[in-house]
């Protein structure tokens, strides 16, 4: 294979993500805004598959590709042969032959494991049901420029169990970060989830009550209750209603916590437009740093990143 995928922060060592993370810093410091044709990527280009909709993941990555000097090409799953009986393994030999590196954004975290398996290119997990690696390689950057180093600190999630709240798991582990999670019974982690935070030794607690696992907290994290594919949106705003994230909740946090949210938010649901708009947020910060996360996780993948 010619340079690396990225599908999982489990698949790295501590000293790995931090190197993205730190070219990620570069390059917004620097905002590198090469002509077509220049650029570390220069003649390099980017595949991405989206089964799913997409603002932030599809815009950042086509920016970041053409600022670092690379090109991109969109395509959905229903204009694919894969949509239509073509295996994942058939798609991703095909693929690369004509692409440097293939995004995919599914459902299926088995589907991007295996396009991973069968390509010659790296592949990059833009989204799956299981997790959203890119999303947290954002977060943490926006954490670290407010807040500096993460180890140590506490997070608190409140709200569902979803893609975004393992990847937290994930980071929580590599990274050395206590992660106090607070859901609705009904929607707490499953097993599996249980027996990797058991099995890693990972600094995650789960509870029920969500002024619990905010006290104290150096930033709260929560998340659309209503995800794409959910068919159940009636249940699950009665289960969550207790979990929204209003300023009576961050008052039991640290005076200078942080709110984030990977977006796009139904204000006034999962958290208050207060709260969305206050001093405490930085939600367009996050939003604006999966365009350079992205660019620091493409030149990882292009072996553009020392360690």
């Amino acid at each position: 294979m010619t340079g690396r995928s990225f599908i999982d922060l489990t698949d790295f060592s501590r000293s790995e993500l931090k190197a993205i993370l730190k070219a990620s810093h570069d390059m917004k410091a620097d905002n590198p805004c090469v002509r077509a044709g220049q650029g570390p990527l220069a003649g390099k280009v980017l595949a991405m598959i989206f089964d799913k909709p997409s603002t932030r993941t599809r815009i950042s990555f086509d920016v970041g590709m053409r600022q670092l000097g690379g090109e991109t090409i969109m395509l959905t799953g229903a204009e694919m042969q894969l949509g239509r009986g073509e295996t994942i393994a058939d798609t991703a030999k095909v693929l690369s032959r004509y692409v440097d590196a293939i995004m995919i954004r599914t459902l299926s975290h088995t589907d991007v494991q295996e396009l991973s398996e069968h390509a010659t290119v790296p592949v990059i997990n833009g989204l799956t049901r299981f997790s959203h690696p890119c999303q947290i390689m954002a977060d943490l950057m926006t954490y670290e420029e407010h807040k500096g180093d993460i180890e140590g600190r506490k997070v608190a999630w409140v709200g569902d169990t979803n893609n975004v709240l393992v990847s937290w798991m994930h980071a929580a582990e590599r990274f050395g970060f206590n992660l106090s999670v607070a859901t609705p019974p009904e929607l707490s982690p499953g097993d599996e989830i249980r027996s990797w935070i058991n099995t890693a030794s990972a600094p995650v607690s789960l509870t029920s009550d969500a002024y619990e696992a905010v006290e104290g907290a150096d930033c709260i994290i929560t998340d659309t209750w209503v995800s794409m594919g959910d068919d159940d949106a009636e249940r699950r705003h009665n289960l969550l209603m207790p979990y929204q994230v209003n300023s009576r909740l961050m008052a039991e946090a640290d005076k200078d916590a942080i709110f984030m949210h990977c977006l796009p938010a139904h204000r006034d649901e999962e958290v208050t437009t207060d709260v969305m708009d206050g001093p405490q947020s930085v939600v367009f910060d996050e939003a604006e740093n999966r365009l350079h996360a992205q660019k620091g996780v493409l030149a990882w993948c292009f072996g553009e990143v020392a360690v």
